[in-house]
């Protein structure tokens, strides 16, 4: 970011706003996790139900089923790399910009999957295509998060930020509706079987092409919004100061390392939670996951979607209570509660998933309960996270704690949950949970109050 930027129209007191509507801001801090979780849950459908037969070589169904998902995995050792590439320019250039930076890379990487030739038409190269876009989506996700979680802090009012950081967070459940909605309705519209693969069929043949092509309108309105932003005033009266520093990197590790070990537990427990709800729990409930009791419940694909899609309306409306609580109580005290309610939530699933007494009544209990909790946790994150770093390695240390906490919940948790099924029963998945609920809470307690923390001041 240059000198040029005007801080003459930028107040001084903390939570300042700049000329721009505020649901511009919004917006543009709220697509870019719709967009996110969108493309994440389009591509998980996709590694299952379509990249194994058309993406890789005929043959062992398995080996080709192992291939696709190591493809999907790709993202979450690309997360990290794009929160310091983009963390570094978010910090040195500025929030518009790097926002931009990372909703390009982000959305031209998904779009073009639905464009990419099979391997029946190129050959290897196809598996090398989608493997390299999904490592630039996994780049571009790295980056989003934390500016749009900064969008959001940044230009909020004195004792609103975590109402106004829910926002970026109510573009998870937003995401997740879309994408699994879509899927649902092609395939119903389709006829398509996602446990039997007619290659001739309208579904594999052009159908899975859709949600990837149509991702494009979603990034097209974000680079609407954000082009038309203003940089944001924390970030201006810091370079107005001559705090920013060469390498972000560097710095955040020299004087923000506690804080990056805080705020990636804080966040271990968000993450094993969702995945344990959405991914782990879809193979347990369609009887993909034999546990020493037997095989799992045996729902039908279409019907258990239909029950999350319906679950995930809870994770929708709870992500506003969550910001109120944490600007009303704190967020400490709050995800506190929080972190205990997920620990209780744990000792359920021995009661609440018996493959004797499992009903489909019984199974949206405990969606929706799962996805309760999964609002509240998730909901402070984008100001919690951001409240712990100085403002001149804001973007680099949250979006490396956020991403962090990805690799140790996100690409862990459904492996480790499935095993624990399988070789114990259901009901340690649920102290598994419990334990990762635990290292938050004491994160919790060793991590201090930032409800009435100065953006300005923090690390000063």
């Amino acid at each position: 970011m240059s000198g040029a930027v005007d801080t003459s129209r930028l107040e001084v007191d903390e939570g300042a706003t700049v000329d721009v509507p505020r649901s511009r801001i919004v917006v543009a801090s709220m697509v870019g996790t719709s967009i996110e979780f969108y493309d994440f849950y389009i591509y998980a459908t996709a590694a299952v139900s379509v990249f194994p037969y058309l993406f890789f070589p005929a043959g062992n169904g398995s080996t080709a089923l192992l291939a696709s998902l190591a493809t999907f995995g790709l993202a979450f050792v690309a997360r990290p790399l794009g929160s310091i590439l983009f963390g570094h320019f978010g910090d040195r250039v500025g929030r518009k910009a790097t926002l931009v930076g990372s909703l390009l890379t982000m959305g031209i990487a998904t779009f073009v999957i639905g464009l990419l030739p099979t391997y029946s038409q190129i050959g290897i190269a196809a598996p090398a295509l989608l493997a390299l876009m999904r490592f630039c989506q996994g780049l571009g996700l790295g980056g989003e998060w934390s500016g749009a979680a900064l969008l959001a802090t940044e230009t909020a009012k004195k004792g609103k930020r975590a109402w106004a950081a829910m926002w970026p967070q109510l573009g998870a459940p937003i995401g997740f509706l879309l994408a699994n909605g879509l899927f649902l309705i092609i395939a119903l519209l389709m006829n398509h079987d996602k446990n039997s693969a007619d290659l001739n069929g309208a579904f594999l043949t052009w159908g899975w092409r859709i949600p990837f092509l149509l991702s494009a309108i979603m990034v097209m309105i974000g680079l609407y919004v954000r082009l038309k932003l203003e940089e944001t005033p924390v970030f201006a009266r810091a370079v107005a100061r001559g705090e920013k520093v060469k390498t972000p990197l560097a710095e955040v590790f020299k004087s923000s390392w506690r804080q990056l070990i805080i705020g990636t537990f804080v966040m271990l427990a968000t993450y094993t939670l969702f995945y344990i709800m959405t991914t782990w729990v879809f193979s347990y409930a369609t009887g993909k996951i034999t546990t020493p009791g037997g095989v799992g419940p045996s729902f039908q694909y279409t019907d258990f979607l239909v029950l999350q899609l319906i679950a995930v309306l809870f994770f929708a409306a709870t992500v506003p209570v969550a910001g109120w609580l944490a600007d009303r109580y704190g967020r400490r005290i709050t995800l506190l509660v929080v972190s205990g309610l997920i620990m209780a939530f744990g000792l359920s699933f021995n009661v609440m998933l018996n493959q004797e007494t499992i009903s489909t009544a019984r199974m949206l209990t405990f969606l929706a309960m799962g996805m309760v909790l999964t609002g509240l946790t998730f909901g402070p994150m984008s100001a919690v996270l951001p409240e712990l770093f100085p403002t001149n390695v804001r973007y680099t240390g949250s979006g490396i704690a956020y991403n962090t906490a990805s690799i140790l919940g996100a690409a862990v948790a459904p492996f480790v949950a499935a095993w624990l099924a399988t070789a114990y029963g259901v009901g340690w998945v649920g102290v598994y949970l419990l334990v990762a609920a635990a290292i938050s809470f004491v994160a919790l307690l060793v991590m201090k109050e930032t409800k009435n923390e100065s953006l300005d001041d923090v690390g000063a």
